[in-house]
């Protein structure tokens, strides 16, 4: 569901900081996809290999075993179809690192995360089907509560299928560490309604929470509890017999879960609990996953229809930045090489999964790791493979595209930096938009960079301009951009899935400048703090008595206490967003002691800012040296950076949500 990826992604920490792609072992390859219409190949592409069990199981065997070994990835399975039938199931490394239980495509579970909201939105569009959901009305109609207008507009389901209903992120909940912790869907849902921040229909950002509340509509029209709806409609008709979103695992499931790693030599961790259900709580295997991806591609399985008019549901809605891909409902376009193809990833804190349906030609490709390896290597392997794949099997000539005779200026027009609309805003988690911006650079040459886009040495890309506001990188990657009055409002890549965009980072909050002050501050904060038992101890070896008294010396101890405190506070944040992100990503009340903690020492560290003015007061009212008076509007303009910091990123917000 891309949550810790997305996360970490965002804060440079992990269904994601800036949203680097990880590195690992497998580079991805060139791949053809002209923006510009009416443009010739410049080479023909290698002949198409012959997609057949045989010719795919020998081209996995020399792409997944070196992949894993050298991601430090533990177990995945692959698996393809064709023409509504299984062309290969394969397993590789292990579903158990220390009893060398292998991968079994018919039997070890798997969690697909986020390919689980394929699911969800089948169910959605059965509803929409039986008349009991449309895509167009005010979902409040479907809920026994409100989720409150933005500017007066009400949200759509088919908004929340193309995540464009314009909530903010957030984390509380989403994962818990036991079952028993585990909200209902009801009672999440009305727990943790997130702020609307853009208007709906107007901005890509993709939302687990948006997914979970079309679960729950589904859940309230057809009377079933949402997860026995799956199972009746959709696994039972299927046959798939090892799938459930049920936490935790039915007994008969239960022993062929695969464990979960960070890497293949390290412990494995516990099953995950994720709250958000409809959003990412599948278990599947990868044999089961073949059925759900025949049934779409073929509009049946064993005679059983999912839906009736499937192609609506394929069908691309708005492009937020044409020419590129966007969602259809609840699949993402993913076209490619000529190719119609529609899919989804998912990603939870140990498993990490793609699933690719290439429609015209009745093939789907599906894979499950089951840990994200050395530096994030799961990611670029899922990529590789795609992508590896396409270019196999359906290949396309690679195109000529020049240099558009403006891109130096529209270059210099793109330099800045950028945040993702996928981003928190109303919460102490709004440092998360501090730590993860996107810088782009113009060159010289009129080419530019984007920090978050690398290729597998880390540095960064270089996009060519071949189309008004059309880039290329030399991996065949696109990237587009929305200008308007002079100005970018946005620009989107398909390196990455089409769920999120990045936008001009206003002046107030650019990291170029509040990066230089937080130092700044921190510095003031930890000079005031080392000088003072620096200053007693000279004071006691040389046997000299404190200098000030009465009203002067308290004043002066009193600043030196908010220092102390405001230093707190940034301490304990900071142990804060390791407790959340630094392991499982665990967001239950578990945590509410600590963020009610950081919240006080905030609150108490705004009340050092009054002690702090206070004390420059005094000092300069009255006869002080040079470095007293100096000392004091220090202390003071640590004392303001603090308070900056706490006020514009809801440090001492009393709220306890995020």
């Amino acid at each position: 569901m891309r949550l810790k990826s997305i996360a970490a992604a965002l804060l440079a920490l992990a269904f994601g900081v800036s949203p680097t792609l990880a590195q690992g072992p497998v580079a991805p390859t060139p791949a053809a996809g002209p923006l510009a219409p009416g443009v010739t190949a410049a080479t023909a592409p290698e002949p198409a290999a012959q997609l057949t069990k045989a010719d795919v199981d020998t081209w996995l065997d020399g792409f997944m075993p070196y992949a894993l070994a050298s991601g430090g990835i533990a177990g995945a399975v692959v698996v393809v179809v064709k023409d509504g039938q299984v062309l290969t199931e394969r397993g590789f490394g292990y579903s158990n690192v220390a009893t060398k239980a292998p991968v079994d495509p018919q039997r070890t579970l798997f969690r697909p995360g986020s390919v689980s909201k394929t699911f969800t939105w089948t169910a959605v569009m059965q509803q929409v089907e039986a008349g009991k959901l449309d895509l167009d009305t005010d979902v409040n109609r479907y809920l026994d509560f409100t989720i409150p207008p933005y500017q007066g507009q009400p949200i759509t389901l088919r908004q929340l299928m193309t995540h464009s209903a314009g909530f903010e992120e957030q984390l509380r909940d989403e994962f818990v560490s036991k079952t028993s912790e585990m909200p209902s869907l009801e009672v999440f849902l009305k727990r943790n309604v997130p702020k609307r921040i853009f208007p709906p229909g107007t901005v890509v950002a993709y939302s687990n929470y948006g997914a979970t509340l079309a679960g729950y509509m589904v859940q309230r029209v057809s009377g079933e509890p949402f997860d026995a709806y799956v199972k009746r409609h959709i696994f039972d008709p299927l046959g798939m017999t090892h799938s459930t979103f049920d936490q935790p695992l039915p007994a008969s499931l239960a022993p062929d879960m695969s464990k979960g790693y960070i890497t293949a030599d390290k412990p494995p961790h516990p099953f995950e609990v994720i709250t958000v259900g409809p959003a990412g709580s599948l278990t599947s295997t990868g044999d089961d996953m073949a059925r759900f991806m025949i049934a779409h591609l073929q509009g049946s399985y064993n005679g059983y229809k999912l839906l009736n008019n499937p192609s609506v549901m394929y069908a691309q809605q708005k492009q937020f930045d044409p020419p590129l891909p966007a969602f259809a409902l609840g699949f993402y376009h993913e076209d490619r090489n000529g190719q119609v193809v529609i899919g989804h990833g998912g990603d939870t804190n140990y498993f990490h999964s793609d699933l690719h349906l290439i429609l015209g030609a009745h093939v789907g490709l599906f894979i499950s790791m089951n840990s994200p390896g050395r530096q994030g290597a799961a990611e670029p392997l899922r990529v590789s493979l795609f992508h590896n794949f396409m270019d196999r099997y359906f290949p396309t000539p690679a195109p000529s595209l020049p240099t558009v005779s403006t891109a130096k200026q529209d270059a210099k027009l793109m330099q800045g930096l950028y945040w993702s609309s996928r981003r928190a805003d109303s919460s102490w988690l709004r440092v998360l938009n501090l730590l993860g911006q996107t810088k782009v650079i113009a060159k010289p040459d009129g080419t530019i960079t984007v920090s978050s886009f690398v290729d597998a040495a880390r540095a960064p890309e270089t996009w060519r301009e071949v189309g008004p506001y059309q880039w290329v990188d030399i991996a065949g990657g696109h990237l587009a951009a929305v200008v308007k009055d002079g100005k970018v409002v946005s620009f989107m890549s398909d390196e990455l899935p089409p769920v999120l965009e990045f936008m001009p980072v206003p002046g107030w909050a650019k990291a170029s400048w509040n990066l230089p002050a937080l130092y700044i501050t921190l510095l003031i904060l930890l000079a005031a703090l080392a000088l003072w038992p620096l200053q007693i101890f000279i004071r006691w070896r040389y046997a000299q008595k404190f200098p000030l008294a009465g009203g002067r010396a308290l004043t002066y101890r009193l600043a030196r206490l908010g220092a102390f405190l405001q230093l707190a506070a940034f301490c304990a944040f900071a142990v804060m967003f390791q407790m959340l992100l630094g392991g499982a990503l665990n967001a239950d009340p578990s945590l509410t002691p600590m963020l009610v903690f950081c919240k006080a020492l905030s609150i108490l560290g705004l009340v050092g800012v009054l002690l702090e003015a206070w004390n420059a007061f005094v000092v300069w009212r009255g006869p002080s040296s040079w470095w007293g008076k100096a000392s004091s509007l220090l202390i003071l303009l640590g004392g303001v950076g603090f308070a900056w910091f706490a006020l514009s990123l809801h440090l001492a917000q009393p709220s306890l949500a995020y």
